[in-house]
């Protein structure tokens, strides 16, 4: 690897720092002043997805990888939230993620801007199941605000259900719908 392409590939890590202080802005209009970054977010969606793909017979380290990188594009074009998209176009994310690697090593930007463009694409089993990820990560989010006293995250909820394919995603986000967040902190049942 040249000095170059180390250059190069520490740009896009550096450029993906920029996601840990980039909130999701979509939660602002169900009234959260803090919402969650698109990096906190992302690492969610890799835990999903990798549970998911376990329930569904996909390849987990591959659809966590999809996972990861959904939003990396944010850095140069935000996140817009759904109502911005009336308004405008932005260039497609495989766009943006040629442009974000360019400088990487060639092996690195081939890996990268192939997951993207599965992703994008969502014809393969990782890809379906990595978008299902996406989306109920944004739905459990939206119930842990309404136990935190957030009103209006119905919205969220709902279009998030409405949008999952996989059998294991629609059995998760019922089971979000239906839990307690802080459920975990009681200690486990005992065997019978």
């Amino acid at each position: 690897m040249s000095d170059d392409h180390a250059t190069g590939a520490m740009r896009f890590i550096f450029e993906a720092g920029v996601l840990k202080r980039a909130a999701r802005t979509g939660w602002w209009f169900a009234g959260v002043k803090h919402p969650e970054s698109i990096a906190e977010h992302s690492f969610r969606t890799a835990l999903i997805g990798m549970m998911l793909a376990a329930m569904e017979g996909a390849d987990p380290a591959r659809v966590s990888m999809l996972c990861v990188l959904h939003d990396t594009q944010e850095t140069r074009i935000t996140d817009m939230p759904h109502i911005a998209k009336r308004y405008l176009t932005a260039v497609p994310n495989t766009t943006v993620t040629a442009d974000q690697v360019a400088g990487c090593p060639p092996a690195v930007a081939d890996v990268i801007t192939a997951a993207v463009a599965e992703y994008e694409a969502g014809e393969t089993m990782e890809a379906i199941v990595a978008r299902d990820a996406d989306k109920l990560e944004c739905l459990v989010q939206a119930v842990e605000y309404r136990h935190q006293g957030i009103d209006d995250v119905q919205r969220w909820i709902d279009s998030s259900r409405a949008a999952l394919k996989t059998a294991s995603a629609h059995r998760l986000a019922d089971a979000a719908i239906n839990g307690q967040p802080l459920a975990w902190l009681a200690p486990p049942p005992l065997p019978e």
